[in-house]
Parts: structure tokens; sequence; C-alpha cells
């Protein structure tokens, strides 16, 4: 079995800096975690108040989708103001507290922002559609139409129809990959560069630990608008739209992904060296290249520290078979990369009912990712086992899902408010109406709950997270070839000190693996590990962890 990524940076060497390198990052969706004044809408008070409860799991940080002030077209997405946060989450006091008290829990903060594109109703964009000539005239990406007077070429928007839209005042069409409310930012123009990087040094004075980067290959746009060329139905893949949008007709070659993004990352991260202990996530959403262009980010010491792609965010199940292909196009492709694995996140289904998860299938994945090279991250309610929610049409908030029903019902099921305790009006997360209904079936795994039995998903959570933190070889030790044996997936972990050997039964039939020789011990019985020697049957959804020391 070959060993692959062999540098050593396991918690036992690294510095304190280094906290992201195999870090466990929880993510707050704060519309909907904890509501503080019964409005029906989470907000920063919410996730002061349930900090305790974040750092019982174990993590390292949490991640905080947007609180900016927004018009919340795309529900904070769509920033009006950086450096300012909405009303509706509190006031820059209140998360200034919240800041103090994560710190003082050994929590790191790291926030969303969101630098491709703003709000309409940013001011920066009322000033560059007010005349061809201003200041800011080339702050967003603005084309002349074709002599038709359609647009100046073929790119589509992630959220449906032409990238494109019409502006009365400019006589132009500006660019924008997500809703017409969401213009984009032209990059190209070095002014916009120091803009963003002052919002970022904004952030990093008031004491946040990183940035979770929104759709970071999308910054630049090719300056010639060349047309992206269609995408051969074979090679259509759903995992960054749904499957009823034509936006997987292309291949986006020059509507993002842009070599030059390389130069401002790089600019990114010199800012970030500068601060202490801070760390950049971006996410790449890319469905030809993601793994390349997750390399290219997180190459060297002067890009992005780690980012994820959407490998394991798909549909598809995570087979044995999936998994080495991953595993070996990222070494194929980018050997040195950080990845972030995430299974569940604010955008996507939940994975358990995406996958159509049991229970026991549920925690061998929690073990999984704890066990994968990379850093994780945990989205709210995945420590309770979640299901995805059913939100009916007419409660359906998200725009995605609104263009797209039926053939895609949106993002809301994944958004629905946290379930605290099961008996309480609307599950304790709020004592007025809630944005999205509560879910019923949810409830019944709302934290009261879990709580009280020392076996559930909860606690199995909370001890996986606890085996990372207690293997510095799992948290960033090297990470052999992996190897599909029958529907089990085989690896090593290792670092000077100890080696540790993962086999997880990913499969829907028994598989056998046979035990590597040497003086192994069994670890992980408490989080359902099983033991043997020689071979070992491994049934659906089972797993065998095993470790030895090295001399």
């Amino acid at each position: 079995m070959n060993v692959q990524n062999t540098v050593d940076l396991s918690n036992s060497t690294k510095a304190p800096s280094d906290w992201w390198r195999g870090g466990v990052i929880y993510q707050i969706y704060p519309r909907s975690f904890q509501d503080s004044n019964g409005d029906g809408i989470g907000d920063l008070k919410g996730i002061t108040q349930r900090l305790d409860y974040i750092a019982s799991l174990g993590v390292d940080a949490i991640w905080i989708s947007p609180f900016f002030k927004s018009p919340m077209k795309d529900f904070g997405y769509d920033v009006s103001d950086y450096r300012d946060v909405d009303p509706m989450f509190g006031s820059l006091e209140d998360f200034q507290e919240l800041l103090g008290q994560a710190h003082a829990k050994g929590l790191k903060v790291m926030i969303d922002l969101v630098l491709s594109h703003t709000s309409d109703q940013h001011p920066w964009f009322s000033e560059s559609r007010a005349s061809r000539d201003n200041p800011k005239s080339d702050w967003y990406v603005w084309a002349d139409p074709k002599p038709d007077g359609t647009p100046p070429n073929n790119w589509l928007s992630i959220f449906g129809g032409s990238a494109w839209q019409w502006d009365p005042r400019r006589l132009q069409y500006y660019l924008h990959n997500f809703l017409t409310s969401q213009p984009d930012l032209n990059f190209h123009c070095e002014q916009v560069q120091d803009a963003l990087l002052d919002v970022a040094r904004f952030w990093l004075e008031m004491g946040v630990d990183g940035f979770r980067l929104d759709t970071i290959n999308f910054y630049f746009h090719d300056k010639q608008l060349r047309d992206n060329p269609a995408l051969p139905v074979e090679e259509r893949n759903a995992s960054i739209a749904p499957a009823v949008n034509p936006y997987n007709h292309q291949n986006h070659l020059y509507s993002k992904s842009q070599p030059e993004n390389i130069a401002f990352l790089e600019r990114l991260r010199a800012l970030t060296n500068e601060y202490e202990g801070r760390a950049c996530l971006g996410e790449v959403g890319d469905a030809q290249r993601g793994l390349e262009i997750m390399g290219e980010y997180t190459s060297g010491d002067a890009r992005m520290h780690m980012c994820y792609a959407f490998e394991f965010l798909e549909k598809r199940a995570l087979t044995a078979a999936y998994a080495k292909q991953v595993f070996d196009q990222l070494q194929a492709k980018a050997g040195d990369a950080w990845p972030c694995w995430a299974f569940s996140n604010h955008d996507v289904q939940r994975h358990a009912s995406r996958w159509n998860l049991s229970d026991a299938a549920t925690r061998q994945h929690a073990v999984l990712m704890m066990c994968l090279r990379g850093s994780a991250c945990l989205y709210q309610g995945e420590e309770l086992g979640l299901p995805e929610a059913d939100v009916p049409f007419e409660r359906l908030q998200d725009p995605y899902g609104v263009e797209f029903w039926p053939g895609f019902k949106g993002r809301d099921g994944c958004r629905t408010p946290m379930v605290w305790a099961t008996q309480d009006e609307q599950s304790g997360f709020s004592t007025g109406e809630p944005w999205l209904p509560v879910s019923a079936a949810q409830s019944e795994r709302a934290v009261d709950r879990m709580e009280a039995d020392d076996q559930s998903m909860l606690h199995h959570y909370r001890r996986a997270i606890a085996l990372r933190h207690a293997h510095p070889a799992l948290a960033a030790g090297a990470q052999s070839e992996m190897e599909q044996v029958g529907p089990v997936l085989v690896f090593r972990r290792e670092n000077p000190n100890e080696e540790v050997f993962c086999a997880f039964n990913l499969g829907s039939e028994a598989g056998q693996v046979d035990l590597p020789s040497g003086s192994w011990q069994a670890i992980g019985q408490d989080i359902g590990s099983v033991t043997g020697e020689g071979r070992v049957t491994l049934q659906p959804a089972e797993f065998c962890l095993m470790r030895k020391d090295k001399g």
C-alpha cells in the first residue's frame, strides 16, 4: 500500500497557527440556528446562547454564513454593506460579544465572505450603474449588447436564464452569475480588489480567525467575453446545479475559474498572513475541474489554506469505488492540495436523505469523515442525523426552488430551524412563527432527546470527533493510496509516531478484509469499530480501526 502526501503535519508537530489543518469546523446558518428575540429568525445572540453546546461537540471552529446587511433576496449572500450586521441578526456589538465568548471557550470563528458579487442595492452598484464615466463605472462587469440587442455572449446564470441583465440607465448589460439582484464585481479592476481586501482587513482587525470564501472560482471572468462551449451530454454533471437546470449544458471555460484569480488569492493570503493563526477556506464550484482547481488554489504556502469541491456533496453515493476514484484523482491532479470535506451544507440536500442512509450508515459516514486526510466541515444538525425536511411549495423561501419546482425543490429543506427541544414550542428554536417551518420528523431527533441517550447520534459524533483529536495521524498525518476490496474502502493514516488502519464497508453486502500483520490495537470500539484478527468480515455500514506505534 503506497503512502501518499508523506509530509507529516500531525497535531504533535504543527504550530498553533495551523489549527485549521485537520481541524473540524461546524457550519452555522444563522437564520435557522437559534432565535433570541421571538421574531422567527435566528440571530447572533442566539448563536452566543448555544456556544456551550457547540463547544461540547469538540469542534475546533465555527463558520457562520453571512450576517451582513442585505435585502435578503438570497438570504445574506447578496451583501449591501460588508462592514455592518443586518439588524435582523443583531449588531456589530452582538458579533463582538459572540467572538469574545467563542474564543473564551476555545472556538475559532470563521465568517462567510461573499466577494464575487454584491447586492444590486450596494452603494457601489448604485454608483456604477448611474453612468459610464463615474469613478466606479468599471467596478462591475458591463458589456454592450450584440447588434441585435441580445446579451454579449451565451453565459448562463446558476439560478436560471441568461447571466446578463439589461440596465436601462447605462443601456448596457451587467453580469450576474446568480440572481439578477446579485451583480458580479469586476476583479479586473484593481480598485475593486483593494476595496475587498480592505473589507477582509476590517474583520481581521476585529479578531475573526478566518474566512469561508463563497464561490471562490467565480471572481474573474474572461475579459474577451468568449462564449462557453457546449458540454457533451455524457459529461453533464448535476453536482453544481440540479439536472433540470440548463446551466449543466455548458463547459464554463470563460465565465469562471480564470487564471488571473491566482494572483488575487495570493494577495488575500498575504493579508491574512499579517495576522497570527488565520485561515481561508475556499468553495470551488466547478463540476468538471473541481479537484484540479482545489489543487491550484491551495498549492504551496502563498494561496488559500484549504478548499472544498463538490465531489462528496453530490447525489452520487459514497461507495468504496467512488471514494477511491476521488482520492486517486486528487493525488494525480493536486497531490499537495489540502482539502476540506463536507457531506452536507446549506446548499444541498442533507446527506442522510440524499444517500438514503440508515442510522448505522450515518454513524459510519461520520467516522469516515474523521479519518480522511483533510479538514472536516459539519453542518448544523448533522450531528443529530437530521433528514431533509419536507417544505411545501407554499412555504418555500428559496428563489432557486421556486424557479425550478417541482423538478428541484430548492435549498429550504436543509435550512429549516435547528431542533433543540422535542416538546417545546417550535422545538426550542423560537417563541414566534419561524421563517421556515420546523420539521416534525426532525423534532423527534432534537438535542434534548439526544442528550438523554448516551448511545444517540449526537454522542456518537462527539466520540468520533474526539477520536480524530486523540490520534494525530488521523488529524493531519499522511494517507496511503486507497484500496477497494469489494464493498470495503481500505487506507492507512500515519505520522512518525503512529499508524492507523481504516476499513469501511460502504456497500450493501458483506465484505472481508485482511488485517495487516504486526502489533495492532483496536481503537474506536465506543463508536462501533469492529475488532478481530487475521481476516475480518464487515457487514454493511460496519468499519474497523486499528493502530500501532511506530518506533
